[in-house]
């Protein structure tokens, strides 16, 4: 093999090993991220609900889709009682229950509809980490999963904040 074909290899693997990792961060950067700024004395939230006079947290750890549908119903029925603008609803997943929010979650577009009506969803990065390793990549979540440190220190911290917890 002479120089100007082993040169060409090489940047086509380089180009090739550029766009796969572009796209892996693409896919990851379509994610909202409190990674960079949670502050455990100071929850932020994804949709703005200044009239918010309710708010709850239901935690999922179970790959399961029926319990997952168990939550989202659960979330659509305090959301339908007390008005959208009233509550603020947040749905923490970790552990196996992260597999609600992958992007083929056979849940994805109930996930998206409730997005849309204020609902919010985190993914705990411990989780995504953990699986990583497993899989080679990062996983790739819907686009309205919001990445959070930690998802048991997430509901901590909603908890302290006075959210009511719900385990479905």
């Amino acid at each position: 093999m002479n120089t100007h074909n082993w040169t060409r290899m090489l940047r086509h693997a380089l180009l090739a090993l550029t766009l796969a990792l572009g796209g892996l961060g693409l896919a990851q950067a379509a994610n909202p991220s409190m990674l960079k700024d949670f502050n455990f004395d100071k929850p932020t939230f994804i949709h703005d609900l200044p009239f918010a006079q309710y708010k709850l947290v239901l935690q999922i750890d179970d790959d399961n889709p029926a319990l997952w549908n168990l939550a989202l119903n659960n979330a659509q029925n305090v959301l339908d009682y007390f008005g959208q603008e009233k509550v603020r609803i947040i749905i923490v997943a970790f552990g196996p229950g992260l597999k609600m929010f992958l992007k083929d979650s056979p849940v994805g577009g109930r996930i998206a509809a409730q997005n849309a009506e204020g609902i919010e969803f985190d993914a705990c990065h411990n989780t995504m980490e953990a699986m990583a390793k497993k899989i080679g990549h990062m996983p790739v979540l819907v686009p309205e999963a919001v990445i959070v440190p930690a998802g048991v220190v997430r509901i901590m911290q909603l908890e302290k904040a006075g959210f009511a917890y719900i385990r479905p």
